[in-house]
């Protein structure tokens, strides 16, 4: 769909959108940098201020260490991009408009990244979190959808991966990735990354052939209150990443 000025002008080009552009550049390009991305694949979205029913998305093509605030789209429910220049992934479409309009979610981080992908290759398909400290904040926040069914490329499945999320921040998709929801980019961003770190951990015990030795699940229920009711580090880390990487513009 061919973008009207209205569209272009006024919201495109708004404030706060332009800030959420750069935002969801620099996560793109922070994913790149700390080894989360996979070729041209993969996508990060969020919704729209306002109840437009519209949100942004990466482009198709673009590596992620290259994505700039105006390389970002936007799209609406239907996949139809509504402002930006470059075109839209199929399956991009199919599995974040289902997790924005179903799961109600408002930033949708979802990614093939190495340690978290291994995991969902074996029986149990996700992370322990009663290991170490880093999956303990994720404790009671996480789903596992174990039925792989292809390539997202029908609304059926991205349909089906929302309703496999049944209120969770995070799924893990059978033979397949993760996707990391929040209402903030920074702190989304912040989950995705530590979501990776936990399962680094997991996999390099896994490795060693010893016996794991979870705690208590009322200890990392504990911890991950003490986590969540503290996002200040989230938000410095990514502020952090801002001063390092600089300004995707």
């Amino acid at each position: 769909m061919k973008a009207t000025p209205f569209v272009e002008d006024a919201i495109y080009h708004a404030p706060e959108v332009v800030a959420l552009r750069q935002d969801l550049a620099l996560a793109l390009r922070a994913a790149a940098h700390q080894g989360l991305g996979e070729g041209v694949c993969n996508h990060f979205s969020i919704a729209l201020p306002g109840d437009h029913g519209l949100f942004l998305l990466n482009p198709r093509g673009l590596m992620w260490s290259e994505v700039k605030a105006d390389d970002i789209v936007i799209v609406d429910g239907l996949g139809n991009r509504i402002a930006g220049r470059h075109e839209v992934e199929p399956t991009a479409m199919f599995i974040h408009a289902a997790v924005h309009n179903i799961a109600g979610k408002h930033c949708v981080l979802h990614t093939h990244m190495p340690y978290a992908t291994a995991l969902t290759l074996t029986e149990d398909c996700g992370l322990d979190t009663t290991l170490s400290q880093n999956a303990m904040r994720f404790h009671g926040r996480i789903a596992m959808d174990h039925e792989y069914n292809g390539l997202a490329l029908a609304p059926e499945e991205g349909e089906r991966i929302a309703h496999a999320m049944n209120g969770s921040d995070i799924v893990f998709l059978g033979n397949h990735g993760v996707v990391v929801c929040g209402e903030r980019i920074d702190h989304a961003y912040d989950d995705l990354y530590y979501l990776e770190r936990a399962c680094q951990s997991q996999v390099l015990a896994s490795s060693t052939g010893r016996t794991l030795k979870p705690v208590n699940p009322d200890l990392a229920a504990r911890v991950a209150s003490q986590m969540q009711g503290e996002r200040v580090q989230s938000e410095l880390f990514f502020a952090a990443l801002r001063r390092t990487l600089g300004e995707p513009v």
